[in-house]
């Protein structure tokens, strides 16, 4: 259970940003046509994955997800734009994360 949940939350977060990333690329950096369509295409995937998740709410689940997605997106500039994320990036990743914990793991009555 909860590796999926984990599975599902990276898959969401590398589709979003990878759909965007190339959706980018078509329209600021003159890339193919294509680059747009499989970026749209991506970002469709992107909507599908998080109603695979078991948590009943959905805005839980994308409130977490924000979580994640802000870790990744740290990450995806790091090693694929290469800009080195600071000690303020990471501080900021981690309490993301920790806020991803307790929105979805806290106890509830």
């Amino acid at each position: 259970m909860m590796l999926i949940t984990i599975l599902l939350f990276l898959a969401a977060g590398l589709a979003e940003i990878g759909g965007g990333y190339l959706v980018w690329l078509w329209l600021r950096e003159a890339k193919p046509a294509g680059y747009g369509i499989a970026g749209a295409l991506i970002l469709i995937v992107y909507g599908i994955l998080p109603t695979f998740q078991s948590f009943p709410s959905f805005g839980r689940v994308y409130a977490a997800y924000g979580g994640v997605f802000i870790v990744l997106a740290v990450l995806w500039g790091w090693l694929v734009d290469r800009k080195t994320p600071d000690l303020y990036d990471w501080i900021g990743a981690f309490i993301c994360l920790i806020g991803v914990c307790v929105i979805l793991f806290a106890p509830r009555g």
